[in-house]
């Protein structure tokens, strides 16, 4: 099973692919856990993605690329794996595209969150509220300045990944602002259609 979820940040992305790799034993690569891994551990990469995500952009493709390729080879992700937040541009998406076709793998679907883009604010808010108040950290990317910006950019650039996957007949779609218990059954719903 291979999958990509899609959707602006705060979407709920994360927590359905939690649940993804909980109830069919596929691994979560997500791009933003491994650039902070990266980060965190001071490597090369993480280095140059630290001032990059400080400063709230995005990454560069070829750091974002040469890090799924890696994971995609490791051991546990050959029973599957799910994609949250990458691709982020087409150009992504087509050596995604690419690099699976040299692996001889092929993506299952594409889910894409739609949500209330107003509303998005109020549950990053909320997300940092309960991190403070569970004694975690706040991730930088849940400050209200720099998610703000962090949501034009997904409009300017990974708005476009809609029309991509519908052509290829991968795109489905779930509703991001329903209950998550919902969107979870929504995507079981989608998996039972899409993949042998």
């Amino acid at each position: 099973m291979r999958l990509i979820l899609l959707g602006p940040p705060g979407a709920g992305k994360g927590t359905q692919a939690q649940r993804l790799v909980e109830r069919h034993g596929i691994v979560q690569l997500s791009t933003g856990d491994m650039l902070r891994a990266a980060v965190a551990a001071g490597t090369e990469i993480g280095k140059k993605a630290k001032a990059v995500m400080d400063a709230g952009q995005l990454v560069s493709d070829d750091i974002v690329i040469g890090i799924v390729a890696d994971r995609i080879d490791e051991p546990d992700a050959k029973a599957g794996f799910v994609l949250d937040g990458f691709p982020r541009t087409v150009a992504q998406a087509e050596a995604l595209e690419a690099m699976l076709a040299e692996k001889a793998l092929k993506l299952d679907a594409v889910i894409e969150f739609k949500v209330d883009e107003s509303k998005l604010v109020d549950r990053i808010v909320n997300r940092a509220e309960q991190a403070k108040a569970s004694g975690q950290p706040v991730r930088k990317d849940d400050n209200p300045e720099v998610f703000v910006k962090r949501l034009d950019e997904f409009r300017a650039l990974t708005a476009a990944l809609t029309p991509f996957y519908r052509e290829r007949g991968l795109l489905r779609q779930v509703d991001g602002m329903a209950p998550m218990d919902t969107v979870t059954g929504e995507i079981a719903g989608i998996l039972a259609e899409t993949v042998a």
